[in-house]
Formats: C-alpha cells, structure tokens, sequence
C-alpha cells in the first residue's frame, strides 16, 4: 500500500505597507490636524492634506503612479464630499459633487490633446516611420564619433516634432543607436558608447523644452494655463520661445560631452555599413508610411499656423489626423493594432493631475498656499527677473526628487501660478507660467529624474555618475542660459 505524501502548504509571505505610502498617510493625518487658519477654508486646508499625501507618495515611488491617482480621487471623493461648501458652510459638498471635482481633468482639452498624441506616436512604431526618419538621418550626418553624436541630436529634434512622446522617442533611438555601437566594435562601457547615450537622454529633455507637443507636462501646462490664466500659448509661439534655448543647448551638450568623456577614438570603421545595411533591411518605404508622413507633416502645418491662418485649436487638428489615420483602407492602423502600444496609465495620472490642480484652486487652497509664498518669502520685492529665478531654481531642486515630469507639474504648477496671481505689478503672468513650464523639463541630474534617462540607464553604457557628471553643467549653463533669454530675448517678445 502507497502512502501518500503530503507536503505542507508554505504560507504566502506577508505584504508589508510600503514605507513611502505610510509615511504620505501620516504626513496627510498631520496637516488636517494642524489648526485651520481663518481665512483657509475647511475644504481648501483638506486638499493641502491630499496635496501633501500626493507629493510624498510620487517623491517615494511607493505605489505606481496609476494607483496613486486612483488613492488621490477617492481621497478627495471622501475628505471634500464630506466639506462645508465655500458658498455656504451650512451644506456640505457631497460625494457626488466631489468626486466629479476629482475627475474633471478628464474632460479638459489638454488630457485629450495627450491621447491624441499617444496615437500619433504609436502609429508611428506601428509603422516603422520613427526608425526609418532616426537611420534616414544617421545616413545623411555621417558616421564619425562627433558625426554620430550630432546625428543623435539631429534625430532627436526631428523625432520631437513628429512623435509626441519624450519616452516613445528614446525607445525608438536607444536601439538604433546601440546597433550602431555595435557595429563599431566598441566597448560598451567606453566613453563613445556612453557619450551617445547620454546624449539620446539629456537631448530628448532638451527639446522638451523647445517643442510644445514633445512632452506631456507641457501640454499639462497648457491645461493650466487655460483653466487658471483663461489664456494658452499656440504651438508655434512656444517653438518661437523655446527652440532657440534647445538649439543652443544642443551645441552645449556636446561639447560638454565630447569635454568630460573624450571619445577613444573619432575614426570608427563599420558605422556607415551599419546604418547602411539597417536601412536596407527595412527596405522601400511603405504606403502607410507615406500616408502617416503626409499626415505628420499637414500636423504640423497645422500647429505652427494656428491663430495665423486658421482658428482651429491643437487637440481638434490633432484628432482631425487621427481620423484619417484611423480610416478603413486609406488609414495606417487600427484600434487593436494601437490600443497595446498606448500607455494607458498615463492618460489616468494625467487627468487626475488635472483634477487635483483644478480642486486646488476650486477650494481656494492654490490661492491661500500662494498668498502665504508671497507673504513669506519676500517675492513680491523682486521684479519680474528675479521672480522667474527663485521659482525656477526652486522648480530645478525639488526635481531631483521627482521621478516624472508629469507628477512634478500637476504637484506645483498650480501653486506657482497662483503664486503669480498674487504678486503685484505689471507682468505677463500667461509667459510666465510657460517659463515655468520650460524649466519642468529639467531632468538632467539623475537617471531617475525622467523615463528617457532609465531607458537609456538601460542600456548600460554608462553609470549614474557619469549622467550626473555631464548633467550638473548642462543644469548650470541651461539655468543662466534661461535667465540670460528672460532678460532679453523673452522680454523682447513680450512674455516678461
């Protein structure tokens, strides 16, 4: 007879609470306990509560970000709906109407701009457009070290306006531009393989700055600016403003990197048969990619004559283009095709960041929180200058302890620009805000700082100290660089 053996079920291991989520639910606990100030009303001092529980949770990474906008709507569901209203302390909001508070940014233009954008960029990996334009380029540039470097660049600026995703652009480059280190026969770990990578990072961060579709914080402050300014700066008055600071930073990291890094060697055999053999690969180029260029480029026609030609806004442009990309028989995709390529996710956290800067200001805390700056750090002494310098050297250091672009501006944008609000004189606060906004871009110290970075971290061509070693000098010179434009070339045009 068999005897049967049985082994003893393991109990599953505990799930701890992460540290980073129990230290944002003390933190909120301990600023609705603070007394409440006369002139802050019951509501506003709660979301100052769930703006510090966001802000620590996004610092710490402790739960992802989409399940940190779904924490953030119920937060605010439950401590506003259970709030005196600012019109009438005798009624409460209600859980209906807070929870609407809390998913209005899912019916602001800017989020359905971003969907929009997302498409775009999945189309073109869909396509195979994306690397046809980066090898196309490379081609063209030539094969040198320094040639490669600038051909990086190059690729970068052409991707930025045509892929409206600062991550979809770098995962589209890292591989192509790791081919080419391939084919060069180089150490991975060599000064040349981890000068072109960091270049793919801080350049794509670069022209987030110069480019309004390249990034979705910037069309996040575009949101902002047309909730709280009634006002938005058009796609080719932004490029007007911001590419010359990108161009000339672009000049600026590579000779940085080319200064710290100094490449082995600048005569590498194999790099053109590289680029030349992918390019033979991928072959002629396809119907469908003529058909999403065509579109691409009427986009972007489209964009940079708004308010000149035409009075159609970005987002109804954008969609405009999606609907013949999405067109049976003369589009380029599908709904399956796409719909796994599109990061979902970020749509969510989007409209929540929307939402959470939106309630910030419907509960008068944005605007209490920016009297109180003004009252205390002695802005209002300054003139315009100095105004964009402290707020921007205050935007560069609590950037280091952000991991995304998006988090940090649906945190303080709103603040600062009720913080403009409130400060005296005769300023432009629309240019400002968008001022603001370029230095959001600053992802340049830490890996960790911007998801280009990580993925190209990923590559492991070079280490955290080396980005960091070419990113101190490019955040340096690219801050004077700015204050130097607010002086002159920004005051010139009229957004001082």
């Amino acid at each position: 007879m068999n005897a049967t053996v049985t082994t003893p079920e393991v109990p599953p291991a505990k799930v701890k609470l992460p540290i980073g989520l129990a230290i944002a639910m003390l933190v909120m606990v301990g600023v609705l306990l603070l007394p409440l100030p006369a002139d802050l009303p019951v509501a506003g001092h709660r979301m100052l509560a769930i703006l510090a529980f966001a802000v620590v949770v996004w610092i710490t990474e402790a739960v992802s970000y989409e399940a940190s906008a779904i924490m953030i709507t119920a937060l605010i569901a439950f401590l506003i709906g259970t709030a005196p209203t600012l019109q009438d302390p005798t009624v409460i909001y209600g859980s209906s109407a807070a929870i609407s508070m809390a998913l209005t940014g899912f019916s602001n233009s800017a989020l359905a701009l971003v969907a929009g954008a997302l498409f775009i960029a999945a189309a073109m990996t869909h396509t195979g457009l994306d690397r046809r334009i980066a090898l196309v380029t490379l081609a063209r540039v030539g094969t040198s070290t320094r040639r490669i470097m600038l051909g990086a660049i190059v690729v970068t600026i052409l991707l930025s306006l045509v892929v409206p995703s600062a991550t979809a652009r770098s995962a589209c480059v890292v591989p192509i531009m790791m081919g080419v280190i391939a084919a060069f026969g180089v150490d991975k770990r060599s000064n040349i393989a981890a000068g072109i990578m960091i270049i793919v990072a801080q350049g794509t961060s670069i022209w987030n700055v110069g480019i309004q579709t390249a990034a979705a914080q910037n069309l996040l402050t575009a949101g902002f600016m047309e909730k709280m300014l009634g006002a938005r700066v058009s796609w080719l008055d932004w490029l007007i403003a911001g590419a010359p600071w990108a161009i000339i930073m672009s000049g600026v990291l590579i000779l940085l990197v080319l200064k710290l890094m100094p490449p082995e060697s600048d005569s590498i055999p194999g790099g053109k048969e590289a680029v030349e053999k992918s390019l033979a690969e991928i072959g002629p180029m396809t119907g469908a990619q003529k058909r999403l260029m065509a579109v691409s480029i009427g986009l972007l026609l489209l964009w940079a004559t708004e308010g000149k030609l035409h009075h159609f806004d970005t987002t109804s442009t954008t969609y405009a283009g999606l609907v013949l990309l999405l067109l049976p028989r003369w589009g380029v995709m599908t709904w399956k095709d796409v719909q796994s390529r599109i990061p979902w996710g970020t749509v969510i956290v989007f409209g929540v960041g929307i939402s959470l800067g939106t309630a910030l200001l419907t509960t008068h805390a944005g605007q209490w929180l920016g009297a109180q700056v003004v009252a205390n750090t002695g802005l209002d002494q300054v003139g315009p200058l100095g105004v964009f310098a402290i707020l921007g050297a205050f935007l560069i250091l609590i950037h280091l302890g952000f991991a995304s672009a998006t988090a940090l501006t649906s945190a303080m944008l709103p603040i600062l620009i009720a913080v403009l609000q409130t400060l005296p004189g005769d300023f432009n606060r629309l240019g400002m805000t968008m001022l603001l906004g370029f230095v959001v871009s600053y992802g340049f110290i830490l890996p960790i700082n911007a998801p280009q970075n990580m993925v190209c971290l990923g590559t492991e061509t070079f280490t955290a100290r080396q980005f960091a070693r070419v990113g101190l000098p490019v955040t340096i010179i690219g801050y004077l660089l700015m204050l130097l434009f607010a002086a002159t070339y920004w005051e010139w045009l009229g957004w001082m």
